[in-house]
């Protein structure tokens, strides 16, 4: 039996097909055929192959009578092929003498389905050198074996990270496949994205994949065909995608014929990698005057949604160039207002969710970008200033609106953001690449180095002077305590131009204040008791650079003495200087710090260790200072205390997952709130959420929080990619919760159950949006859930059926505390708050987040923000069924206060617990804290599929050992008060149980009765 079958599509390729087909017949490996298929061919194509034939009998020729494309030349070739294996070879490619040899060798050490090759790449018609070493070291790149479901989408699925290629031209297969495969795909024309579809077919219908990625012998002219690079009109890129349509429409064909193989996801990641290939040709191939007509034709065909993505990516990327760039190329500038403006003409009306989303979120780093581009014009407001002080920062923070504070970016590396609105200090004279050791110095060598000023003054974007007249409270480190740079806190340190000017006006030096030492920084009394208790640097150090101060400039060592022992010293480099004194002061720094450099070993410090220069020149800054004024400068001095900002970051506003349109169905807003502890609990929920949500529809899953660390941020976002109908997206609303003092009353209730009430602000977009707590577990679509009907009411809620039975408890508390407290007029319509449809458009109509959280603040509210919805929402409700929140039964309380409640609502109850659509774990009995609560074994049954699974486990453990702490020994001893006896109400309260009163009370008592 022949071994391997070559099947060579050509047509009109006269000028290739001949070395092509002599380089089969020179294979050192004999047991071949080789299938040519002339795709009826309208140049020498005939001839040539015809020849061919006649001089190798392993030449086989198959005549189209009409031109198919090459979907269906392949098609003929695998019909026609005989060997065990095949392979396919372009007619304008060729192969290594030794290509068939190896491949035999490794089909029979290791026999498999598809045996994945490498090729040699050959650069054609311009194709650069760079070009075309990238493209063969991607698809040389290992690749590993795997097996059924795995081979298909480890190439098309997105969340894989398209792992392998799809490149049919560089794969072996097992004929049997290849037959088996060819018969279920389609029999209509399809061109350019085929390679796409085929391997997508035959991959899912394949049960090995092995890989022999060091066999390059597969000869790959890159730049020939459709791979050339030459410029194409909007005609023809409107022909190719057509073309790539056809292969889309084939895909979802066959995807939908075998559902069994489970390829949704596949088929979505080669739409999406294709369409991305087919708008590189859009950036590169079509020109410049015919873009706009090219992206109309696109949208026509393929999308609104699918094109504007693709415009916008590319106006994307190309901001990202221009941001990470030193110089400013004026033609990508002019390019980038181009493409933003063919993108901003594109009218989104169509796309399904998921190209929705894809293409609003590329939109909004779009528009995030050219918003930092649009901002260098701030710098231009900088030059002109006689006094600048330059803020030095590493990353976007705000800035008080000061043409004065200036912004200067350092830790630059190759390839990083460049603030446009900031100046570099890797610009000009710099010593940027210092920035590791030298700290905010990188930034007083380039202002020293690089710009003209009257005055020169330095802060940190965290740090910065309190030029106000006001004394401000200050920490034990001598700093002034705030914690966003906002509109108040401008007024409130006096960070606006004018009060600047005045403050600085006259003076020579302005430091931050001196502060004693034996009351501040832990009282280590001095400057250098403050470096010795240092325990990150290296004391040293200290006196190296002691000795080279004394050697440099032998006049300060009576002020470095002085210094050094004494006990006063600002702070936090930072200084604003007259030009002269500046001039000076860096001309005297940094020679000493230089041959600190030269004389200290640090490749072996610490990250903290090596910043040892920057914090030398604190020091350094401090003995300056002192030998002016000692030697009698008369230098005109002023100290400002240091305000320190805990929280410079901007704010970050969410926006629209994609720009609303009428035509398009609009995502379902899901909220939740956690902090970082919460995480498990928060993926269980959301994860029970999406397993049971509905796929028609997507869902714009937000989570309020404070404090939720990056890393496990990172890993949640990993594992709802599996969704690909939900945007998983955190916000953090510490900015917005400041000034507000809110404690719950019950120890089983967070703070975070206050964030609710941030809802209608945060997503201002939104009209109707579904909160839910994360305690609980959702076996129902919660997109039905959404679609209630509000009407005019401002939520949707299920009734509480505990506060309804501890209203009908004896004695009335619970009636009086609704009625008097609460102001109810019909306590049994209280709601349980944890499941909440809220119609976020009227809510911000009638309360502001103002009210609703100086609402929350009252001390009197025994369920704090659920009491205060039910107070200021009633008669304004829309009662939801009862299986949408299923409160779960917690220490009997089904039998000892539900059943309390009117029979009507009990009834309505247990009836839910037969088909919860919704399990809420309220109270203090939670499956974490107890594995057999009730309903546990379906939260686990999600728990254990999360990645915080061992989380929760270490949890139950944890209360597991506090369950079997033993009891305290009981007091076998005869109590002096009874229990029923009346005193106890007042003897408890002042004399506790096992106090030293309550011994002596038990004396007097003792001794009162005779006792001893």
């Amino acid at each position: 039996m022949l071994k391997i079958s070559i099947i060579i599509a050509a047509y009109n390729v006269e000028t290739y097909i001949k070395n092509c087909l002599d380089s089969v017949s020179a294979q050192t490996y004999s047991n071949i055929e080789a299938i040519v298929v002339n795709d009826a061919s309208t140049d020498g194509t005939a001839a040539i192959i015809n020849k061919a034939a006649d001089a190798d009998p392993r030449i086989i020729v198959v005549n189209h009578e009409q031109n198919k494309g090459l979907h269906l030349t392949r098609k003929t070739g695998v019909e026609h092929a005989t060997g065990q294996y095949a392979f396919f070879l372009d007619g304008d490619d060729d192969l290594d003498p030794h290509m068939c040899e190896q491949l035999a060798k490794s089909i029979n050490d290791a026999p498999t389905d598809i045996l994945h090759f490498g090729l040699t790449v050959i650069g054609e018609n311009g194709i650069l050198d760079d070009e075309c070493q990238a493209f063969e070291q991607f698809n040389n790149a290992p690749t590993h074996e795997s097996a059924h479901g795995d081979i298909v989408r480890d190439i098309y699925l997105e969340s894989r990270g398209y792992r392998v290629d799809w490149r049919v031209t560089q794969r072996l297969f097992r004929t049997a496949l290849l037959k088996r495969a060819f018969k279920a795909m389609t029999s209509n024309r399809l061109e350019r994205a085929e390679d796409g579809y085929e391997c997508l077919v035959i991959s899912a219908m394949a049960a090995w994949y092995s890989s022999a990625k060091q066999c390059r012998g597969y000869r790959y002219h890159y730049g020939r065909g459709v791979t050339g690079t030459n410029t194409i009109s909007a005609a023809t890129f409107s022909n190719f995608c057509r073309q790539f349509q056809a292969c889309f429409d084939a895909t979802d064909l066959f995807v939908a014929d075998h559902p069994e193989l489970d390829l949704d996801g596949c088929a979505a990641g080669f739409r999406h990698k294709a369409i991305e290939l087919l708008g590189n040709d859009w950036k590169t191939r079509v020109t410049e005057t015919d873009k706009a007509e090219a992206a109309q034709a696109m949208s026509t065909i393929m999308g609104s949604a699918v094109t504007a993505r693709e415009v916008w990516r590319h106006v994307r990327d190309l901001a990202w160039k221009l941001i990470t760039s030193k110089q400013q190329d004026a033609n990508d500038l002019a390019t980038l207002r181009q493409w933003s403006a063919i993108a901003g003409t594109i009218n989104v009306t169509d796309g399904s969710a998921q190209e929705l989303v894809r293409y609003g979120q590329t939109k909004s780093r779009a528009e995030e970008l050219l918003s930092d581009l649009s901002r260098a014009s701030e710098k231009q407001q900088y030059a002109d200033q006689p006094i600048r002080i330059f803020v030095t920062t590493h990353k976007n923070v705000d800035k008080p609106a000061s043409a004065i504070l200036q912004p200067v970016q350092v830790g630059l590396k190759s390839g990083s953001y460049r603030f446009p609105w900031a100046f570099q200090d890797d610009e000009g004279d710099n010593i940027s690449a210092k920035n590791p050791m030298y700290c905010e110095l990188t930034t007083q060598y380039w202002a020293w180095k690089n710009v003209d000023a009257d005055y020169y003054g330095f802060c940190h974007y965290r740090r910065y002077f309190d030029f106000s007249d006001t004394e401000h409270e200050e920490n034990p480190y001598g700093e002034v305590m705030d914690d966003y740079i906002d509109a108040d806190a401008i007024r409130e340190y006096g960070l606006d131009d004018d009060t600047m000017r005045k403050v600085i006006a006259g003076c020579d030096v302005i430091t931050t204040r001196y502060g004693d030492l034996t009351k501040i920084i832990d009282k280590h009394d001095s400057p250098k008791g403050v470096w010795f208790a240092a325990d990150k640097l290296h004391n040293a150090d200290l006196r190296r650079c002691y000795e080279i101060l004394c050697r440099m400039h032998p006049d300060y060592r009576q002020d470095a003495d002085a210094f050094l022992d004494g006990n006063r010293s600002c702070f936090c480099n930072m200084f604003i200087m007259r030009k002269q004194i500046f001039q000076d002061y860096c001309a005297w720094l940094f020679p000493i710090l230089e041959e600190f450099e030269r004389q200290t070993d640090m490749s072996t410090y610490s990250k903290e260790a090596l910043r040892t220069p920057g914090h030398l020149s604190e020091r350094l800054l401090n003995i300056y200072l002192m030998h002016h004024q000692r030697t009698g400068s008369n230098w005109r001095t002023k100290e400002l205390q240091c305000v320190h900002f805990t929280n410079p970051e901007p704010e970050q506003r969410l926006r629209p997952l994609w720009e609303h349109a009428p035509e398009l169905a609009r995502p379902v807003p899901v909220v939740f709130a956690a902090d970082d502890n919460y995480v498990p609990q928060l993926a269980t929920t959301i994860y029970s959420a999406m397993k049971n949500a509905s796929r028609d529809r997507f869902y714009d899953v937000v989570v309020l929080q404070r404090n939720i660390t990056w890393d496990k941020q990172e890993r949640l976002r990993d594992f709802f990619s599996q969704f690909s109908n939900m945007s998983l997206r955190f916000t953090d609303v510490d900015r917005m919760m400041s000034g507000y003092t809110l404690s719950t009353n019950n120890p089983h209730i967070s703070v975070e159950t206050y964030y609710r009430f941030l809802i209608q602000e945060l997503l201002p977009f939104y009209d109707k949006v579904l909160y839910l707590d994360s305690d609980i577990i959702i076996n129902g679509n919660i997109a039905e859930l959404y679609d209630t009907e509000l009407g005019d009411t401002l939520l949707g809620a299920v009734r509480d059926i505990d506060f309804l039975g501890n209203l009908n408890v004896k004695g009335g508390k619970r009636m009086e505390y609704a009625k008097t407290t609460l102001r109810m007029r019909n306590p049994y319509d209280y709601f349980q708050a944890g499941v909440l449809v809220l119609n976020t458009k009227a809510m911000r109509e009638r309360y502001t987040i103002e009210q609703w959280l100086n609402y929350a603040s009252d001390p009197d509210l025994i369920y704090n923000d659920q009491d205060v919805l039910n107070a200021h929402c009633q008669g304004k409700v829309t009662y939801l069924p009862w299986e949408w929140n299923v409160v779960h039964d917690l220490d009997n309380r089904v039998g000892r206060i539900f059943a309390l409640a009117p029979n009507a609502r009990y009834e309505e109850y247990l009836a839910s617990r037969s088909n919860p659509r919704i399990i809420h774990y309220a109270g203090y009995i939670k499956p974490w804290t107890d594995p057999d609560c009730d309903f546990a074994s379906i939260y686990w049954r999600y728990a254990r599929e999360t990645p915080f699974y061992e989380r929760l486990l270490k949890r139950v453990s944890a209360a597991t050992v506090r369950s079997f702490v033993p009891p305290e020994p009981k007091d076998q001893h005869q109590r002096a008060i009874g229990d029923a006896n009346p005193l106890r109400k007042l003897i408890d309260p002042i004399a506790p149980l096992g106090s030293n009163r309550r011994e002596l009370l038990k004396s007097v008592g003792r001794m009162v009765r005779g006792r001893k």
